[in-house]
């Protein structure tokens, strides 16, 4: 029936959002973390954020908004091959987006980041790698699929 598609519909839509909002939730506390631990500057990478609203509110919205090229029918083989790959492969989206617009357009960082050091493109697609295995944790645990 309608009522029915329309129900699992938007049931898959909050479950892949949710899922895009906690991946973003772990993606940023991982950042976070490792930025105040000193991890990237190590490795001669600037990325240190400091843990407020305004670095997490935008992050979730945005990891949510992500979440939703779950929705997008891909194949399907066995739990951690599929829900790891998938959400590896989905990660690129989201990765590709901060290296080719964010940093140069928006923030004026050079392609890839590269202004923050030659290392920045490795920590963004792990971040982002993080939040697609955590966003696809979530769907994959919430019925929505993976």
């Amino acid at each position: 029936s309608p009522d029915k598609l329309m129900s699992g519909s938007m049931r898959r839509i909050s479950i892949v959002f949710a899922g895009g909002v906690f991946g973003a939730f772990v993606n940023s506390l991982l950042a976070w973390y490792l930025g105040r631990k000193g991890i990237p500057q190590q490795f001669g990478v600037a990325i240190a954020p400091a843990w407020s609203a305004q670095y997490l509110y935008p992050r979730l919205v945005w990891g949510g908004l992500w979440g939703l090229v779950f929705l997008a029918p891909a194949w399907r083989s066995g739990f951690w091959v599929g829900v790891f790959a998938r959400g590896v492969l989905f990660s690129l989206l989201p990765t590709l987006f901060q290296l080719l617009y964010v940093f140069p357009v928006l923030q004026g960082k050079a392609v890839l980041g590269l202004t923050l050091g030659k290392l920045t493109p490795v920590f963004v697609f792990f971040y982002n790698a993080v939040w697609g295995f955590c966003a696809a944790l979530w769907t994959y645990g919430s019925k929505g699929d993976a």
